[in-house]
């Protein structure tokens, strides 16, 4: 009788080798055929772990939190390795205690929960953590009879545990907690298992330490933005007194002035209006990172407001003899907006487009509404912007190689404000530029009156 289990050994290994996962083999009779049978059921076993182990990999490296990387174990692995029961915790702060931190279990009472605490000093754990080897225990029931003070155990044998195999997660070294995988059966673990466990342990410990490295840059961002708002509130209150006495002086309230002082202090008091506009823009970047930004949206006419808005910033333009031309659409529905913060929006708009443009051009500002949206444009005849740069626009302290056309002063904060404005209001921003042909700020309110 002719034997067709070489052929089939054969496109095994093709499949092994193009990657793929070839099926159960043929491996009777007990020959030395199927002895090359089951190396290569061995093999195949191995090339899944290995797969298995690479997607959970990349799956981490694309953002995956903790919870969500114990989840897509304890899917992924079951086919290969035991267990019924996952379990992670972490050392605190200090090393001084263990506590667990996620679980998924096969089983639905779950004991042991998420937040329970046991101190590591004296317990088995911390052994485990001296010689850095996972543990296998064989029968918890006789486990806890010879350490009948484990409440931990105690609480997963109530769950219907009967054996556990417990890594240590490392970092660099460093114990940073464990992971414990649990089964039903008695005597479910071998040495044959530990490797691959540990190989899962040392992906589970990444996720760890990516943790805590992003809570720590977030801890670092939080006291940048205090230091930030404090610093910036600090000085905004002796410039503005410098500011005021200079307002006083260039007055006459104090004197007569002569031609050269007073061109000094208009040079003071342009100076300190630059470096307020900056204090302020730093203390609106720090409330917005902060979460602190606060509107207080009331109904408002949109004609009416941008009509007397074009009509104030006119002078700004002229100053650099650039035309602001305002098409405002009738009778526009009213809208439920900030005035304050939407005045600011505009006025970055306006003052960008009026230092990126060249005297004796048009700044064109067009509001209309489309379905349920109020549409604000702002477009101007300036140099544009190179299309690769455009994604830098909305960052803070970002600039474009596009230079001021009368070298005015810009923070690099702006735009940055003007975009969380925006999305604060659930509107959007976008902007529309080529060089040479000039740029064009597009915003979106949704129109929800009251």
């Amino acid at each position: 009788m002719k034997d067709n289990r070489l052929k089939e050994y054969r496109r095994a290994l093709i499949a092994l080798r193009k990657g793929k996962t070839p099926g159960v083999l043929k491996i009777e009779p007990d020959d030395p055929i199927a002895a090359l049978g089951r190396e290569i059921m061995q093999i195949r076993k191995k090339w899944q772990e290995l797969a298995t182990l690479s997607n959970l990999t990349t799956q981490i490296n694309i953002g995956l939190n903790l919870v969500e990387v114990v989840d897509r174990i304890f899917d992924s692995f079951q086919t290969i390795i035991p267990y019924d029961r996952i379990g992670v915790a972490l050392l605190t702060d200090d090393g001084k205690n263990v506590r667990s931190c996620c679980t998924r279990s096969n089983f639905p009472v779950i004991k042991l929960k998420e937040g329970y605490s046991a101190p590591l000093k004296n317990s088995s754990l911390e052994q485990i953590i001296h010689t850095n080897q996972p543990r296998i225990i064989k029968d918890l029931k006789q486990y806890l009879n010879e350490k009948p003070r484990s409440t931990s155990t105690r609480l997963i044998l109530a769950e219907g545990m009967r054996s556990s195999l417990t890594c240590p997660l490392i970092i660099q070294t460093q114990p940073v907690g464990f992971i414990f995988f649990s089964s039903h059966r008695k005597d479910a673990y071998r040495r044959t298992h530990v490797d691959l466990f540990q190989k899962i342990a040392d992906q589970v410990a990444i996720i760890v330490e990516k943790s805590r490295l992003y809570q720590n840059l977030a801890f670092l961002n939080d006291e940048k933005t205090k230091f930030l708002g404090i610093a910036a509130h600090d000085l905004r209150s002796p410039l503005s007194v410098i500011k005021s006495y200079t307002d006083i002086l260039l007055a006459g309230l104090g004197g007569k002035l002569t031609e050269k002082q007073t061109e000094f202090i208009r040079i003071i008091e342009s100076n300190c209006t630059r470096q307020l506009n900056l204090i302020n823009d730093l203390l609106d970047i720090s409330a917005i990172e902060s979460g602190q930004l606060v509107l207080k949206q009331s109904a408002v006419d949109p004609t009416a407001f941008f009509k007397k808005y074009a009509e104030g910033a006119a002078h700004l333009t002229a100053l650099k003899s650039i035309r602001l031309k305002a098409v405002i659409a009738p009778k526009l529905p009213r809208i439920e907006m900030d005035s304050d913060r939407i005045t600011q929006v505009l006025d970055n708009l306006i003052s960008n487009a009026i230092k990126f443009s060249l005297p004796e051009t048009t700044i064109t500002l067009t509001v209309n509404a489309i379905k349920n949206l109020l549409i604000i444009s702002v477009a101007d005849q300036g140099q544009g912007i190179p299309r690769s740069e455009i994604p830098k626009l909305f960052k803070p302290f970002s600039r474009t190689s596009v230079r001021p056309t009368a070298n005015e002063k810009s923070t690099g904060l702006g735009l940055s404000i003007v975009r969380r404005i925006v999305l604060a209001h659930h509107g959007k921003i976008h902007v529309e530029s080529s060089p040479g042909q000039g740029s064009q700020f597009v915003v979106k309110l949704p129109i929800t009156s009251k």
